[in-house]
C-alpha cells in the first residue's frame, strides 16, 4: 500500500462509481480499477461490493477511509513544511469554483490576478460545494467561490455577492407568459436538473421539503452548460441561480424569477484559517470588486460566517 493508492481508493470511495473517479483522477477506469485490485490484495481484504448503480463500500473500506484522510492531508502539510524550509515556498494558489456561480467571475479574476501577481500559478478547479469544502478542510484548496453560509465546521466565508434560484422554461412552455413562478406552481414542473451532489440541486429539495413535496425530476446533468443547452429542445424546466445567465445568450431560454417564497443565495469566498489566508481574500475580494457591484461586496475578511 502506498499514498498513490491510498488517494485513488480515496476517490473511489466518495464517488461511488469508477468511472467518476477515473475521471476526476484523470485516469482511466482499467488503470484505476488495477489499482484497487492491487490495493485489495496488498491488505487482503474487500473495500467494494457492487449495487446496481454504484459500489457500495465494505466495513473495511470506512475503516480504511477514516485513516487515509488523515495520512493524505499530513503528506500535503509536509510537503509544503519542507518546500518553505528549502527557501522554495509554494507560489500557487488553489481555488475551487462551483459552475453555478457568475460564470463571468472566473475569466475576469484569471486575467485579473494575471496581472496583479504574474509570478503565482493559479490552479482552479470546478467542484460541488461538499467537493470544495471538503478539500478546503484537507488542505488541497486554498479558497473556495461557493454558497454562504459554509455548511461544515471549522469554515469561514465571505460575501461576494447576492443572487436568487430562477425558473428556467423553453420559449413553448406553457408558463411562457407568466411574469413570476411561485413555488408551489414550479414544485409541479416534470424538471431537468444537476444532480443530487449540487448545492443548487440541494436548496431546491429543501425549498419543497418546505411545502411537503419533492421534485419532479425526469432527467438529470452533471453539466449546468449541458442544461442549457438541452432545456430549449424539451418541454422540462429547471431552476439555477439567476445570475447564471450570463452563461448563455441563447433567446429561446426564458428565465423567471420565483415567487411566494423568493429562494434567495448568498455567494462569497469560503476559506478555512481567517489569519493565514488573510491577504488571498483580500487579494481575491479587491479583484473581483469591478465585475460586481460595490454594494454587494462583503466586509473585512476577518468579518466572516462560519
Amino acid at each position: 500500500m502506498d499514498f498513490r493508492q491510498l488517494r485513488y481508493f480515496v476517490a473511489v470511495y466518495e464517488e461511488g462509481h469508477v468511472g467518476r473517479a477515473a475521471e476526476r483522477l484523470s485516469l482511466s477506469q482499467p488503470a484505476l480499477s488495477q489499482q484497487i485490485r492491487q490495493l485489495e490484495h496488498s491488505l487482503d481484504v474487500s473495500l467494494f461490493e457492487r449495487g446496481n448503480k454504484r459500489l457500495l463500500p465494505t466495513l473495511a473500506a470506512h475503516t480504511l477511509y477514516n485513516h487515509a484522510l488523515p495520512l493524505l492531508d499530513g503528506l500535503q502539510r509536509a510537503r509544503e513544511a519542507l518546500r518553505n524550509f528549502r527557501g522554495q515556498a509554494l507560489r500557487t494558489l488553489a481555488i475551487g469554483v462551483l459552475q453555478t456561480v457568475r460564470p463571468s467571475l472566473v475569466p475576469q479574476l484569471l486575467d485579473r490576478l494575471r496581472k496583479a501577481q504574474p509570478h503565482l500559478v493559479v490552479q482552479i478547479y470546478e467542484l460541488s460545494g461538499l467537493e470544495i469544502e471538503r478539500r478546503l478542510l484537507n488542505g488541497t484548496l486554498d479558497i473556495g467561490i461557493s454558497y454562504l453560509p459554509p455548511r461544515q465546521p471549522g469554515l469561514h466565508g465571505l460575501l461576494l455577492y447576492e443572487d436568487e434560484l430562477q425558473l428556467v422554461i423553453p420559449h413553448t412552455h406553457p408558463l411562457r407568459e407568466f411574469k413570476k413562478v411561485s413555488l408551489k406552481q414550479a414544485a409541479e414542473l416534470p424538471m431537468l436538473m444537476l444532480g443530487e451532489e449540487f448545492q443548487v440541486r440541494q436548496i431546491w429539495q429543501a425549498q419543497l421539503a418546505n411545502l411537503g413535496r419533492r421534485p419532479q425530476v425526469q432527467a438529470e446533468m452533471n453539466n449546468m452548460g449541458g442544461i442549457l443547452d438541452s432545456l430549449a429542445h424539451t418541454s422540462l424546466a429547471t431552476v439555477l441561480p439567476g445570475r447564471a445567465r450570463d452563461a448563455t445568450d441563447d433567446p429561446e431560454l426564458l428565465w423567471k424569477p420565483l415567487s411566494e417564497p423568493r429562494v434567495p443565495l448568498k455567494v462569497g469566498l469560503v476559506f478555512r484559517d481567517a489569519q493565514r489566508q488573510q491577504a488571498s481574500v483580500e487579494l481575491l475580494r479587491n479583484l473581483l470588486e469591478e465585475e460586481i457591484d460595490p454594494r454587494q461586496i462583503g466586509g473585512s475578511p476577518l468579518d466572516v460566517l462560519g
